[in-house]
């Protein structure tokens, strides 16, 4: 279908209406204008953004030559003229209904809850129930999960607007699963909008949308069941490491330098102090048989007993980098049992990391 490598462009009550999908994807906006003359037509939205990111600021004059299925361009002297094609070419997108149900939730709330689960996600689509992020509204909560069978992050917490008070409670729980890919877009536009995110889910649960300032998006959904990720996360710890995450986080990539002809293989050593006035330690090591190895200490608190334990060290990368700051707990069940990761305090994000089984365990 050519006409999905272009935008629609018509107006709307007086303003610019621009749209664009994949069919998995569409996001429409609406820009403020001075409409003199309705029209509607499709171009390619590469060549129109490419174009326009090099116009200088100020006005833009579109023409439309609907005979010629033409629009020009134009910036004071410099235009172009852009073939389109036909907008009645163009597949509907569909647009929130009061027959949907339907959840205010604050935007960067949300798009920071995205960032904390997307990454999770599997890559492939041989299990399309991987690839997606759970999506649970439940009573005042909401849970983001996803999970690629290595590895899996949870985010939940009640859904609040941006001014702070709490929105009406959810009746029936309702269980969505998201493309991942499509709440990385949606994150990426939701940007530093400082308002409420409008969350709807269609009738059928075919496709979720969202609506926040001039722009919506929306995305078709997984059908299939997610795992029980209440089953999953671990309850109670062996070993437990509070860590600073800057600390720890140099730590793993130092390690991880090493460790990639090695399968991304690093190993924990949890060592406890000698007495409750000395701290404890982990040591991150990595061996490379080529490259040589790597040993770093970081100083952390420690209850329980001493373990060690190998990870993937871009799974613990990643999970570290958005946590951004502060402390870090690890808990741990032995060498050969799931680790958790989240923040020190909470229990709102859990990050579950299977262990690698190595030589010697």
């Amino acid at each position: 279908m050519p006409v999905l490598s272009n935008v629609w462009i018509g107006s709307d009550d007086s303003r610019l209406k621009i749209a664009a999908t994949n069919m998995e994807i569409g996001v429409t906006t609406r820009i403020d204008a001075n409409v003199e003359e309705e029209g509607t037509i499709t171009v390619d939205a590469r060549l129109l953004a490419e174009f326009v990111n090099t116009l200088p600021s100020g006005q833009v004059d579109l023409d439309l030559d609907p005979k010629r299925l033409s629009l020009t361009v134009r910036a004071g002297r410099d235009k172009a003229a852009i073939n389109g094609l036909d907008a009645q070419d163009f597949p509907v997108i569909s647009t929130i209904k009061d027959d949907d149900f339907s959840v205010r939730i604050d935007g960067q709330l949300f798009r920071e809850r995205i960032s904390l689960v997307e990454f999770a996600a599997a890559t492939d689509e041989s299990r399309p129930v991987l690839a997606g992020v759970l999506t649970r509204f439940e009573g005042e909560v909401m849970v983001l999960a996803s999970a690629d069978g290595f590895r899996m992050a949870v985010a939940e917490g009640p859904m609040t607007s941006a001014d702070g008070s709490p929105v009406a409670p959810i009746e029936e729980r309702l269980d969505v699963i998201v493309p991942a890919r499509s709440y990385r877009e949606l994150a990426r536009l939701i940007g530093d909008h400082d308002g409420d995110v409008t969350l709807s889910v269609t009738a059928q649960q075919r496709q979720i949308l969202a609506r926040f300032g001039d722009t919506e998006w929306v995305s078709q959904l997984i059908d299939g069941t997610f795992p029980d990720v209440k089953q999953i996360i671990p309850k109670e710890f062996s070993t437990r490491v509070d860590v600073g995450r800057d600390a720890l986080l140099n730590a793993v990539r130092r390690a991880s330098y090493f460790a990639r002809e090695n399968n991304d293989v690093i190993r924990f050593a949890i060592h406890t102090g000698e007495d409750e006035m000395t701290p404890g330690s982990v040591e991150v090591t990595a061996n490379a048989a080529e490259r040589g190895n790597s040993e770093s200490f970081v100083d952390a608190s420690i209850s329980g007993g001493e373990l060690q334990i190998a990870f993937n060290s871009r799974y613990l990368a990643d999970v570290l980098g958005v946590l951004k700051h502060g402390n870090v707990m690890l808990g741990m069940n032995g060498a050969n049992q799931a680790g958790v990761v989240r923040p020190s305090g909470g229990d709102s994000y859990s990050h579950v990391i299977m262990p690698m089984v190595i030589g010697g365990q």
